[in-house]
């Protein structure tokens, strides 16, 4: 098993006043997906309206425009750190039932937005950051990884909560937050709550994260696998060598026009 590294945690802030966080950020003055973000506080503010209509609003609108098709913004990080302050808020955790047909609760949506954001700006991601279009690019992923130290512990609270959807969406977002290097301590208690969810899930996404955690920590993963990893293991590696097989094709010259893309 992997040395657990010595505590080195400087002190970061793990109280986000909502009012200080909406009124104190210059919104206006970061950019997102389609301008500025100067609307983002009316957007945020439904995420904690008790009406689920305004929630979905704000779900849709306030998160869309600062992760759009992947992409990190200015005004990411404080949208991110308001989710994460209200992860235990009443409108939040009271959950979605009685509303139209079944979706995932707001506060599962909420989880699965940190973790893909967070995996957005992850170790693997930030390593080939030099490749990125602008140096722009490059200090907002630095910018959300400063903030993941902040960020986890409102994520960590609810790895024990009772409904299994919440603790395996928590598990998946938690996951790239301990990569930062003041959080690598946690990555053993991470460890036996991947371990769980891959005992009992069925789900391809949540199981392909658990299982490259463990993986990228260092972990056997062998006696954690079934068949359906197995498949989806292999299933990648024919798709990454066929793949690997057209690039080398196209660089070699081997089509006279370009592939339909």
């Amino acid at each position: 098993m992997p040395p657990r590294p010595r505590q080195t945690e400087p002190p970061f802030p793990t109280e986000f006043p909502l009012n200080e966080l909406l009124d104190r950020t210059d919104w206006a003055s970061l950019a997102t997906a389609g301008g500025t973000g100067e609307s983002l506080p009316a957007a945020l503010t439904l995420l904690t309206s008790s009406d689920p209509v305004a929630r979905e609003t704000g779900l849709r609108t306030a998160l869309g425009s600062v992760t759009h098709q992947n992409s990190i913004y200015e005004a990411t990080v404080p949208v991110a750190l308001f989710v994460a302050a209200i992860l235990d808020h009443p409108a939040v955790t009271a959950g979605d039932s009685g509303h139209g047909a079944p979706t995932p609760s707001t506060l599962v949506r909420l989880l699965d937005w940190l973790g893909d954001t967070a995996a957005d700006a992850d170790d693997e991601f930030s390593a080939t950051d030099e490749h990125l279009d602008s140096e722009v690019c490059r200090a907002e992923i630095r910018a959300f990884r400063e903030a993941k130290p902040a960020i986890f512990p409102k994520v960590q609270a609810l790895l024990g909560h009772d409904s299994t959807d919440v603790r395996h969406a928590a598990l998946i977002a938690v996951i790239p937050l301990v990569e930062h290097p003041f959080l690598t301590q946690h990555q053993a208690e991470i460890v036996g709550h991947a371990r769980r969810l891959l005992a009992a899930s069925t789900d391809r996404h949540h199981r392909n994260r658990a299982l490259d955690a463990l993986k990228g920590w260092g972990y056997n993963t062998g006696e954690l696998e079934n068949a359906s990893d197995i498949a989806a293991r292999e299933r990648y590696a024919r798709l990454q060598a066929a793949r690997a097989s057209w690039d080398g094709n196209w660089a070699g010259g081997g089509y006279s026009e370009e592939p339909p893309f």
